[in-house]
């Protein structure tokens, strides 16, 4: 009897829908239709009596579950006792390019500190990826932007929302309640990704019915954090990767609350349950408040 069967078996249980059950295990209907048919045809009895697109459980469905689940949970206990014998476990972590950049160097270090027995194996990929590495299980945990993923669960972590920064005694500090037509008189910035929406921001200023003065135009964090330190421009930038300059002094944050908020977060991402009961999941926690007030 093959596992993979089973836990086909008791997604469609949970969900009660093939087509669902398919999207959690990131397979194809036909193919959890064929594990549910072989299982099936094992066990000789009918699991689910079909009703054109729709199904339900069979009397032997029903009596069936609890051994199913108890199947399951051992083969999962013993996957787990088999994996803490082994003194080199390998985990594997995926981030986005922001959180790769800013946070996981900080990080990992402590992570490995606080658990020397784990092999650590690390991935930098965009958000989209990481999402079908989460869920093809080639990833354990990912810190991502959020995801609507219903198969996917997540935990608030590192704030990164975007500020409107300038270099020291910039006079844009020294002013309060900044029109769209005043910042568009100040030489920009924009930094271009998949970090945020831009359209945001250009939509403040089609509100106020003028243009941006946009001087340079950059695809990288460190080229447009430079750009405004050289006293060149100023610009919108995420959090995590101007924390440090903006506690040094070196950056100062501009106030324009009262026109745009572009709240954004990274989250610890997961498929599976049991990450969170890892000791490491803790030393996650742990590292996030110490690089919160870490300068």
């Amino acid at each position: 009897m093959n596992i993979d069967h089973l836990e086909a078996f008791m997604y469609v249980v949970q969900l009660k829908s093939i087509h669902k059950a398919a999207d959690a295990l990131f397979l194809s209907q036909p193919t959890v239709t064929a594990r549910i048919k072989t299982l099936e045809r094992e066990l000789n009895i009918q699991l689910f009596a079909r009703h054109g697109r729709g199904l339900s459980l069979t009397e032997h469905g029903r009596e069936f579950i609890p051994y199913a689940e108890q199947i399951i949970q051992t083969y999962k206990e013993g996957k787990k006792i088999m994996k803490a014998r082994d003194s080199h476990e390998e985990v594997i972590i995926g981030a986005n390019v922001i959180t790769s950049q800013y946070f996981i160097p900080y990080a990992l270090p402590l992570w490995k500190q606080a658990n020397p027995q784990l092999r650590y194996k690390f991935v930098s990929a965009p958000n989209d990826i990481l999402i079908e590495k989460l869920l093809q299980k080639q990833v354990d945990v990912a810190f991502i932007k959020d995801t609507a993923n219903e198969s996917l669960q997540k935990e608030q972590l590192l704030d990164n929302s975007v500020r409107l920064v300038a270099y020291p005694e910039h006079p844009l500090y020294y002013e309060e309640n900044i029109t769209p037509i005043r910042l568009a008189e100040e030489p920009m910035v924009f930094f271009e990704c998949g970090a945020f929406d831009w359209n945001r921001i250009h939509k403040l200023f089609e509100v106020g019915k003028v243009e941006p003065r946009i001087e340079f135009q950059v695809d990288h964090l460190e080229v447009a954090k430079s750009i405004i330190k050289s006293r060149c421009a100023i610009g919108f930038l995420p959090y995590l990767c101007i924390k440090n300059e903006l506690a040094s002094g070196e950056l100062i944050e501009i106030d324009v609350a009262h026109l745009i908020q572009i709240k954004q977060h990274v989250f610890l991402t997961y498929a599976n349950q049991d990450v969170t009961k890892w000791q490491l999941w803790k030393d996650i926690n742990q590292s996030v408040e110490r690089f919160q007030l870490h300068q």
